[in-house]
């Protein structure tokens, strides 16, 4: 399988993708992750990406192609990838099918969780976390049995700073007017597969691996 899981954010693309790693035994690929360990790592690509980045700028597409090349490379990867939020533009869509294509192994398809974004803003907005042992609620779907204070361990419970309904609702305007024509993009190849987001975890990911099942290579 080689897909791109994509979606909002808050849409459980990091939940679904987890469990499609260990389902399938192919590699998740985040883009922020491969960019963080090749700086760790002092690598080539990783000395210029933190240069970059030291400066305030934004690591070129060509610079992201050429450490997802490296991280395909690698035998965990032979029987397929998970690439988890990228592309988000149309130009890494294009530069990523030259790479796949020069490798010959070309995306099978774009999978978007599509999930209302009134529902994400709930999502997201309603999570408090415990200050003390990392426990997750959502004061809309799973609240606490006391407010404010974590039924595990009595701690209390915290808003993120990032979590607040306003950086929220910014970050899916961003998304919407980014990735919008990426999913037109797959669209018109005839790649894109959508499948709903909302509700129960182990029917959305039924749902995922249905479509993965009839991927034809």
């Amino acid at each position: 399988m080689r897909i791109t899981l994509m979606g909002p954010p808050g849409s459980g693309k990091g939940t679904q993708a987890q469990r499609l790693v260990e389902k399938y035994q192919v590699p998740q690929i985040s883009t922020g992750d491969l960019l963080r360990a090749a700086v760790a790592a002092g690598t080539p690509l990783g000395q210029q990406a933190q240069a970059i980045m030291a400066r305030g700028e934004l690591v070129p597409d060509d610079l992201v192609i050429g450490i997802i090349r490296e991280r395909l490379a690698e035998p965990d990867a032979e029987r397929g990838f998970i690439l988890d939020g990228f592309p988000r533009t149309v130009n890494q869509a294009k530069a990523l099918d030259e790479l796949l294509t020069d490798l010959d192994r070309p995306l099978q398809a774009a999978i978007l969780l599509e999930v209302d974004e009134e529902a994400i803003v709930q999502r997201i907005s309603g999570r408090r976390v415990c200050e003390r042992c990392g426990a997750v609620y959502n004061i809309y779907t799973n609240p606490p049995a006391k407010d404010g204070i974590c039924d595990v361990c009595g701690g209390p419970l915290v808003q993120r700073p990032d979590d607040n309904e306003v950086t929220v609702r910014q970050r899916l305007k961003v998304y919407r007017e980014q990735t919008a024509p990426v999913l037109d993009y797959y669209r018109d190849q005839g790649k894109l597969q959508v499948v709903p987001g909302e509700g129960d975890v182990d029917a959305i990911f039924a749902a995922l691996c249905a479509v993965i099942d009839a991927l034809e290579d």
